[in-house]
């Protein structure tokens, strides 16, 4: 599976009980790089979604078991950590700022083996600069 989430410079992912990853251009770009496999949500991240008749989303509350090889799963509130194993790559976007975070992404990624092996920034509606970050063991 390939994991996605949206963090802040602190690895946060909600904060105030809020997303931090409600970016309509990011939603985009993700449904444009997940378009020839699955995309696995679960019910919290529906309404993310609901504007796009994207046939690639799979909504399960169990959607990071479900995922197979080269299938993506969006994560926004919760623990990746035991399904790491069958993580093939993480895909981060930084929001390049900081926010006080109640949920943060907990993979340790310099710890974990991880390496970056992609980079890019572009234009959100939200932010001025979003940062992909690609990162395989």
């Amino acid at each position: 599976m390939i994991i996605i989430a949206c963090v802040d410079d602190n690895m946060g992912m909600m904060f105030n009980r809020r997303r931090q990853s409600q970016d309509r251009v990011l939603r985009e770009h993700i449904l444009e790089a997940t378009k020839d496999s699955k995309l696995w949500i679960n019910h919290y991240s529906v309404k993310q979604f609901s504007e796009n008749n994207a046939p690639q989303i799979n909504v399960d509350d169990n959607f990071m078991s479900e995922a197979g090889d080269g299938e993506y799963c969006f994560v926004e509130d919760c623990d990746v950590t035991p399904y790491l194993r069958w993580a093939e790559k993480i895909i981060l976007y930084r929001w390049n700022r900081r926010y006080p975070a109640d949920q943060t992404f907990s993979v340790d990624l310099a710890e974990g083996g991880w390496k970056l092996v992609h980079t890019e920034d572009f234009a959100g509606s939200s932010h001025d600069k979003i940062t992909e970050e690609i990162y395989t063991q």
